[in-house]
């Protein structure tokens, strides 16, 4: 925890008093504290005090604010509709009771008050739709879950009119929540709080050893039902996200010191490793291989380039002599727009080659590749991060109906961890595979060699 409040602590206006363990978060607020990120295990309730904050800033300056949840239909459920167990009344009529209301929006969950104030339950997913008064006060909920885009939409608003930005969440493995906090944590203007259920009075001994082992029947699995407590209630930021393929490999990694410098070794050709997007993420991967050892010193990734840009801005700006690049079977795609031509066509016209192309396959065999060379992989931490970050959350799809795991969910991870697995599966001394596709292309580097 750090930089509390000064000034003495004062009860919410609606008959509302702050557990122990949430004191500290409260004495920041009433002592006029604008930026705080709390990262709280299950059940800490961390939504609650959001709300009775709301309730007192509206009183103190009416105005408009904002609860966001990662989609509004998770704020209807969570918020809106939510009832608290131990009273059997709604929660947001506890927080904003119907005396102090002028009107009440439930299409919208939205409530006026009447001192002119508004409070309103939105998506994250959505922030840039709102329209009326710039809000005073927001609450990002279930934050990791969030779209990190709708706090720099944000930002800017709070800065100009001196209003109160809350963020609560728990650990969903390490990203764009995770590198915030601890930012943040180093910074004298943010109040931060990592508050693990070890040091709450929520649940007790017996009752954490009962939730660790229901989790861990519920998931049909001990390791996920460990990497699932460890980040819900140890608030373990590098616990494996449930369902993750390498989280825990990237974790070995790490704690064996083989992710930090890794420089470029000018006496050795760099390999890359591709995944091609159009409308999403195209990711690279840049190895060197020194016997069995994989250096992996460096990643790039970008969103609606083109193939010119990204041959300028990946290769190109790169200080390295390039051996191999590998790309996938989709390269051979002849795209209309393109006159017929393949995108593996274009990228030799760019100088990119030798080009290797995989031939289909299975997602487990690249998966099954990958995780046979992380043990052999050592990352550079900074030139690496973002494609670490990609590796850590990449998981498997969880099927809601049969409460099951199914093939790799497609996300904004997948393409880093595609790309990864391309390379595992065809590099030099990689695993031997039926699916091995020709090089087919050997012409000298060009502008790039």
């Amino acid at each position: 925890m750090s930089r509390g409040g000064a000034a003495p602590l004062a009860i919410a206006p609606f008959r509302w008093d702050p557990r122990d363990y949430q004191k500290p978060l409260w004495l920041y607020l009433e002592g006029g504290g604008l930026r705080a990120d709390v990262v709280a295990h299950r059940r800490w309730g961390k939504d609650e005090v959001a709300l009775h904050w709301a309730a007192t800033a509206m009183l103190r300056r009416p105005g408009t604010y904002w609860h966001l949840l990662p989609e509004a239909s998770q704020g209807r459920k969570a918020i809106w509709d939510a009832i608290n167990p131990h009273t059997g009344r709604k929660r947001i009529d506890e927080a904003f009771p119907l005396k102090t209301r002028s009107r009440t929006r439930d299409a919208e969950m939205m409530i006026h008050f009447r001192n002119g104030a508004t409070w309103q339950v939105v998506g994250s997913d959505n922030y840039n739709s709102l329209v009326g008064s710039p809000p005073v006060g927001v609450v990002f909920s279930e934050w990791a879950l969030a779209k990190p885009d709708a706090w720099s939409f944000i930002r800017p608003i709070l800065a100009e009119n001196g209003g109160w930005a809350l963020f609560l969440w728990t650990p969903r493995g390490r990203g764009h929540a995770t590198r915030a906090f601890e930012v943040r944590a180093r910074d004298p203007e943010w109040f931060t709080l990592k508050s693990p259920a070890t040091e709450t009075d929520v649940f007790g001994p017996e009752q954490l050893a009962r939730e660790r082992a229901e989790l861990a029947a519920e998931m049909g699995s001990e390791e996920e039902g460990e990497a699932r407590f460890a980040s819900e209630y140890l608030v373990d930021f590098d616990a494996a996200a449930p369902g993750a393929y390498y989280a825990g490999l990237i974790g070995e990694a790490e704690r064996a010191g083989r992710i930090g410098r890794v420089p470029y070794d000018p006496a050795l050709k760099v390999d890359t490793a591709w995944d091609l997007g159009i409308d999403d993420q195209t990711a690279i991967w840049f190895f060197q291989q020194a016997g069995r050892e994989v250096r992996v010193i460096d990643y790039f990734e970008t969103q609606g380039a083109g193939l010119q840009a990204i041959a300028r801005e990946a290769l190109a700006a790169r200080p390295y002599v390039y051996g191999t690049h590998h790309l996938p079977h989709d390269v051979r795609v002849r795209e209309l727009g393109a006159a017929g031509r393949s995108r593996l066509e274009t990228l030799e016209g760019l100088g990119v080659r030798p080009v290797f192309v995989g031939a289909a396959m299975d997602p487990e065999e690249r998966i099954n590749a990958a995780r046979l060379m992380i043990p052999l992989c050592w990352f550079d931490a900074e030139a690496c991060g973002g494609g670490l970050e990609r590796l850590r959350a990449y998981r498997k799809r969880w099927n809601r109906g049969t409460r099951s795991y199914g093939g790799p969910l497609h996300d904004d991870a997948s393409h880093a961890a595609d790309a990864f697995g391309e390379f595992a599966a065809n590099r030099r001394g990689g695993p031997a595979t039926p699916h091995r596709a020709r090089r087919v292309a050997n012409e000298p580097l060009g502008w790039m060699g």
